[in-house]
């Protein structure tokens, strides 16, 4: 579904992406409207299904969970998947999971506090029906986590 968003509409989008919790009177200040105009023009945008809701970034190092891994799985047959990831949403440390093509049916983000941590956690993956096997990568540095610069490309913003 296509929706029309004007300069206004980016403008919003753009405030809201750098800090969801910007409250709707500073985001009107900034762009020189009304906070209703903000407040109609937010809910417009998420009745179309272009703002899905709000995010909240957290510090997973500052709350002992500084071990982010990716894990790829192989499973016997493409057909389980829906029950794999049904059983991987019972693994809390599976902070994201996506079914996918190539060599992985379904590839994983998983948080942990250390390297025991992590092998608990790939184990009890491993103990689910229908997981072949996995592949592990541990990620040493996130070092790009930008959703800005896509949607600035994708409306044709200049910085």
């Amino acid at each position: 579904m296509n929706y029309d968003i004007d300069k206004t509409d980016k403008q919003i989008l753009t405030l809201l992406i750098n800090d969801a919790r910007m409250p709707y009177t500073e985001i009107a200040k900034k762009l020189s409207v009304s906070p209703g105009t903000v407040h109609g023009r937010v809910k417009k945008m998420e009745k179309k299904r272009i703002i899905t809701g709000a995010t909240l970034s957290v510090n997973y190092e500052v709350v002992g969970y500084g071990l982010t891994a990716y894990i790829g799985l192989i499973v016997g047959r493409t057909m389980d998947s829906n029950d794999i990831i049904s059983e991987l949403r019972k693994v809390p440390e599976i902070t994201v999971a996506n079914i996918a093509t190539g060599q992985f049916s379904i590839f994983c983000k998983m948080r942990c506090r250390d390297a025991m941590h992590a092998k608990d956690v790939i184990f009890k993956i491993n103990g689910i029906k229908g997981v072949v096997r996995t592949e592990t990568m541990i990620c040493l540095e996130e070092s790009i986590n930008d959703k800005e610069r896509l949607f600035k490309s994708i409306f044709n913003i200049s910085s």
